[in-house]
């Protein structure tokens, strides 16, 4: 049977959606706890106007990566780690791309399910914390199983309800102090600089900015593409992180749970930890694709989307129930240095050097993948390497500017030097087997 979601080839132009459609999805994954919790954590290093600055650099970062890769998938109707063989990595440098992204979400989802798991626990403690993590994670996973178009209707159920409590947590807390007084309020925890936090901003959603074509490829258009973004990650990171800075200044805490039962009570626990699904059914689906587009490129295997779903879903409950939320500001600063260049070489290739444009034009004219594909691109698993590298020597010695936008721009620049010095050829094409066409 078929599997309508495409994970391995492009997506048909008859199989995409409106733009609001695939917006409301995009906004999903910005606007949920994950939200309050980055703003809580920053609050909790920074003065308001520190963790403002740190919000808009690091946004700033996401949509430059969001709108540039989200385009290229849009045109090509391509996953990120598909797209990858032909925008600079190669079959096998896809692999790893693949391998990353897998492992990332992998992490993400953890996240969201202890945080999701943390909730349930705080208004129905008869259960122990990890059992919690186990019934969250497992019931995103079944809902992953029915693909694109169910997540896409859980959307638009939560989403509103999140935009609701949100606000009217925001209400209930605020009235009881002074704006004033809260904006001015200084950091309550360990300090950190505007940079650090700017590269927690990108990394927390990092490498969901990578995986844009993810979710493009259903896309129609580039005005569509550049809508969803803009709107998304503006009211993601600006109303709701700096939401979260208030909210932890008012309660003294980086604790979300704490915060939101403070501001809401138990309604506003379960509504906000139900919001959790819409941002943690995009990390388990990213991840599989991840995974598939790893084992297809290295051993020729087409896996089922369904059984990788299934495998990575249960696994990543098991993480949650073993507490990975306790490193989770590293865990973000380290996604934050090493994933950017990936999107810097993918956008220098795909508009600028443009190595193998002429073959994906040629095939998306078909609605195939391109007939050969580049199996090591040498350049490019350099320039990657030295590049993350600069990233974290930046983050650990505080160099000048922001450790995540450096590695990124760093990426984009060194693979377009290689290209116009002729560096950037891979070491031989091999013949693609297209997939077996999927009835829509």
């Amino acid at each position: 049977m078929n599997d309508e979601d495409y994970p391995l080839e492009r997506v048909p132009p008859k199989a995409r959606y409106p733009w609001f459609n695939v917006a409301v999805q995009r906004f999903g994954q910005l606007s949920d706890l994950t939200q309050f919790l980055l703003g809580a954590t920053l609050g909790a290093g920074l003065s308001f106007w520190g963790a403002f600055w740190a919000f808009t650099l690091g946004s700033v970062i996401l949509e430059i990566v969001c709108i540039f890769v989200g385009i290229a998938g849009m045109r090509e109707g391509m996953s990120t780690s598909l797209l990858a063989r032909w925008t600079g990595f190669g079959r096998y440098g896809s692999t790893l791309i693949g391998v990353l992204i897998a492992l990332s979400l992998f992490g993400w989802f953890g996240v969201q399910t202890g945080v999701f798991a943390g909730g349930l626990h705080s208004i129905m403690p008869a259960l122990p914390l990890w059992a919690w993590s186990l019934i969250a994670g497992l019931g995103v996973t079944l809902l992953v199983l029915r693909g694109f178009k169910a997540m896409g209707l859980t959307a638009f159920i939560t989403v509103p309800a999140f935009l609701g409590l949100a606000g009217w947590a925001m209400w209930v807390e605020i009235s009881r102090h002074d704006l004033g007084t809260l904006v001015a309020s200084p950091p309550f925890g360990e300090p950190m600089s505007i940079a650090t936090g700017a590269t927690i901003v990108a990394g927390s959603y990092i490498v969901g900015a990578v995986t844009t074509p993810d979710m493009t490829r259903f896309n129609r258009n580039t005005g569509d593409v550049v809508k969803q973004t803009l709107v998304g990650i503006s009211l993601g990171e600006y109303v709701l992180g700096l939401a979260g800075v208030l909210l932890a200044y008012a309660v003294k805490t980086s604790d979300v749970i704490a915060i939101i039962t403070a501001s809401s009570g138990v309604v506003g626990v379960i509504v906000l930890i139900s919001a959790t699904v819409k941002i943690n059914n995009w990390n388990l689906y990213s991840s599989a694709l991840g995974l598939l587009n790893a084992v297809e490129s290295t051993f020729g295997v087409r896996l089922n989307r369904v059984a990788v779903t299934v495998g990575i879903g249960v696994l990543g409950s098991v993480l949650a129930a073993a507490g990975i939320l306790e490193r989770f500001t590293d865990f973000l600063t380290l996604l934050g240095v090493i994933t950017p260049p990936v999107a810097g070489i993918m956008v220098a290739e795909y508009f600028v050097v443009k190595r193998w444009r002429p073959a994906l034009n040629a095939s998306r004219a078909l609605g195939r993948l391109p007939d050969t594909e580049p199996t090591w691109v040498p350049a490019t698993l350099v320039i990657w390497a030295g590049a993350a590298v600069v990233g974290w020597l930046s983050e650990h010695h505080q160099w000048i500017g922001i450790p995540a936008l450096n590695s990124l721009i760093l990426a984009g620049v060194a693979y377009i030097v290689a290209g116009r010095l002729g560096l950037v050829r891979p070491t031989r094409e091999i013949h693609v087997d297209q997939p077996a066409p999927t009835a829509v």
